[in-house]
């Protein structure tokens, strides 16, 4: 099948080929006055086979947005995909993977010891009838089960 290449690095990424979960660096970005933004792709399910659902995925989100601040001042952002099988997560003049993947399972650790969602009410959020602290739990075990795996992103490593 051919495919037409786009502007977004994850849109030509084969998603045929890929073995969630993983961590892969997904781009660098150089600003005018010399910061680099690094964005890596968090991919919790494999892609066009199974996805989180929205309550447990919006407070994961939640939680590792929180909780990810705790062990990096480095981050800029982490956000959910739209396809409901992982995250990205961005950070300012940080480039060290295995400093990625150790932020990482300390803030999925975290999300496994929260006794609640931080922001989950009218006034904090979007849409605050839409979660599930136990969906999420049970995503970040999922996740955090296979991280010796997590380096391994084709099914050819």
């Amino acid at each position: 099948m051919a495919t037409e290449k786009t502007n977004v690095e994850s849109f030509d990424l084969d998603h045929t080929i890929v073995v969630a979960p993983y961590v892969r660096l997904a781009g660098t970005k150089e600003g005018a006055k010399g910061d680099v933004v690094t964005k890596y792709d968090i991919r919790f399910k494999q892609p066009n086979k199974e996805h989180m659902e929205m309550p447990a995925l919006h407070s994961l989100e939640h939680l590792m947005a929180d909780r990810i601040r705790n062990h990096s001042d480095a981050v800029v952002d982490i956000s959910p995909m739209g396809c409901q099988t992982g995250f990205y997560v961005s950070f300012m003049n940080y480039d060290d993977y295995e400093g990625v993947l150790s932020i990482l399972e300390k803030t999925v650790q975290d999300v496994l010891a929260a006794t609640a969602v931080p922001a989950c009410n009218e006034v904090q959020c979007g849409w605050a009838a839409s979660h599930s602290l136990e969906g999420a739990q049970q995503l970040a075990k999922e996740f955090l089960a296979k991280r010796d795996e997590w380096h391994i992103v084709f099914n050819n490593e």
